[in-house]
């Protein structure tokens, strides 16, 4: 088949007009499987084209940029993968949860409906009509999202990737501005604000390499010789650009209240998926595109690791609301991705990448446990819950899995990545007899101990303990919520029996890229 990474990237974007009118004119229930059907698709587009060591698709674009083409490669292609099924399952997720919080804004809007006598409505707007025209809207920018963060990963040109890097801070932005917790409009406006001025300090790095090189096409910037001059200041601006992404320790301001606010579904594609898009970026442009930079600054990439680790777990053992402890939680997590990129070794970059697929799965579990109980208990204070796990056996399942999986531990997929990411700064360190990088993996292995205390205390708040009597009847989700967790549960199993589903892709690659 040909043009299978332009349909994958596209077919969302020019699609997401029908989702709009089929959530306006059929309904909810239709919006929802037509995005699904609409994400699988593409999805299975993508697995179609990661069979082969490397796929790509070229275009002509503008002798002002270069070339506008997609690479499915050993990087990019699990991060691809990974956005796209989150993206896929979280799109029937969405339908009751959604369906929730449009019949909260309804409520809150005070809107009615005035009839005549004869039952036809006179005025107003019914709950139904409601319904559709709010998940139309969603669902439309759900897909303009979702070929954001695909097209950003799949991109082989700097304007071409800041284009995608852009498109995809617009759909966040309304989706957290329209449906997030008060205030959500302040909140959506910080979110836009730090993202937008990370991603223009971003540029900079961009301009200055490209514009040395004489091409933003990713073959030319490989194969230029750039001078240091131009190279380390378009590398720290590159760098710091992706920490603000990354919600790295010192530009992570943002990332607490977005997380907290946005709709649970989009917290479980902004957490597990956006962000680690940052991480993308730093392998493709530091480490494979200015290797030298990279040697020089990667000591210091993995301290601003370490700091992001510990800052990012303490922070979430001191919070009550659970959408907050798993946004701090997501900080940490990427604290873990710089730690592996820092260590020049190929067993710590494949780690971090592995760590990347491994927060995605535990962290969309753990953010759609949230969803639920958000939905069927109508609080997301830990203080206020206790005992769940007998009201919600297959949610609670659902949610040690995810703990299991950020924590590291077999047979998830979370064990593989972060022995891998260990490894390799261990073994960084000992070659180098480096006291600074082996000071880092101790302090590295202790904010383990963090990860696991404020999961396990999560986990004992919510399900365990004396079940508080006003939720006596509470009940489990129905299966569109149910369903997407389990999958995520069972993948991230498979991905840790199994880990060269990944690894035999990102192997190759993290040795190519290192020469050895």
């Amino acid at each position: 088949m040909e043009y299978l990474l332009l349909q994958a990237v596209f077919l969302p974007l020019l699609l997401s007009p029908l989702a709009y009118i089929i959530g306006r004119r059929l309904g909810h229930t239709a919006a929802t499987w037509f995005t699904f059907g609409l994400l699988l698709y593409c999805t299975t587009l993508l697995i179609a084209g990661s069979m082969g060591e490397t796929y790509e698709e070229h275009y002509p674009w503008t002798e002002l940029f270069g070339e506008f083409g997609f690479l499915l490669d050993g990087l990019a292609a699990p991060f691809a993968i990974m956005i796209y099924v989150l993206c896929t399952i979280l799109a029937l997720y969405s339908k009751p949860y959604m369906s929730h919080k449009f019949h909260e804004f309804f409520k809150q809007q005070g809107t009615k409906t005035v009839y005549q006598s004869d039952g036809t409505v006179l005025a107003g707007t019914s709950l139904e009509q409601f319904v559709n025209k709010q998940s139309g809207v969603y669902y439309a920018l759900f897909l303009v999202f979702s070929m954001g963060m695909l097209g950003t990963v799949l991109a082989t040109n700097l304007i071409e990737f800041y284009v995608f890097f852009e498109v995809m801070l617009i759909p966040a932005f309304l989706l957290i501005g329209f449906w997030g917790d008060h205030p959500r409009r302040r909140i959506a406006l910080m979110f836009f604000f730090w993202t937008h001025v990370g991603a223009v300090i971003l540029l900079l790095g961009f301009l200055a390499i490209g514009l040395s090189v004489g091409s933003f096409d990713f073959a030319d910037i490989n194969e230029a010789d750039i001078s240091s001059d131009i190279l380390v200041p378009a590398a720290v601006a590159i760098i710091i650009g992706l920490g603000v992404k990354l919600a790295a320790f010192g530009f992570h301001i943002w990332l607490p209240y977005a997380h907290g606010s946005a709709p649970t579904p989009i917290s479980a594609l902004l957490s597990p998926a956006m962000i680690g898009i940052g991480a993308y970026a730093l392998f493709r442009l530091i480490v494979e595109f200015l290797p030298q930079t990279y040697a020089d600054l990667s000591i210091w990439i993995t301290i601003w690791g370490v700091g992001t680790m510990f800052y990012g777990g303490a922070m979430a053992l001191m919070q009550d609301d659970i959408k907050r402890v798993f946004a701090y939680s997501s900080i940490s997590q990427m604290g873990y991705l710089l730690f592996g990129i820092g260590s020049i070794s190929t067993l710590g970059l494949a780690g971090a990448e592995m760590m990347y697929i491994s927060h995605a799965l535990g962290k969309g579990l753990l953010f759609m446990t949230a969803g639920v109980l958000i939905v069927q208990v109508g609080t997301r204070s830990l203080s206020k819950l206790g005992g769940l796990g007998s009201k919600l056996p297959i949610t609670a399942v659902c949610a040690v899995i995810g703990a299991l999986t950020i924590m590291g531990v077999p047979p998830t997929s979370g064990f593989m990545g972060e022995w891998m990411l260990f490894y390799g700064v261990l073994e960084t360190a000992l070659e180098e007899g480096n006291d600074v990088r082996s000071l880092m993996f101790a302090l590295g292995l202790v904010a383990t101990v963090l990860t696991m205390s404020y999961l396990l205390w999560m986990l004992k708040r919510v399900f365990f303990g004396k079940l508080p009597e006003n939720f006596s009847k509470v009940k489990e989700a129905n299966w569109y919520m149910l369903s997407p967790m389990m999958v995520l549960a069972g993948f991230t199993i498979v991905v840790g029996i199994y880990p060269d589903i990944f690894l035999q892709k990102i192997m190759p690659y993290m040795q190519g890229v290192l020469g050895g």
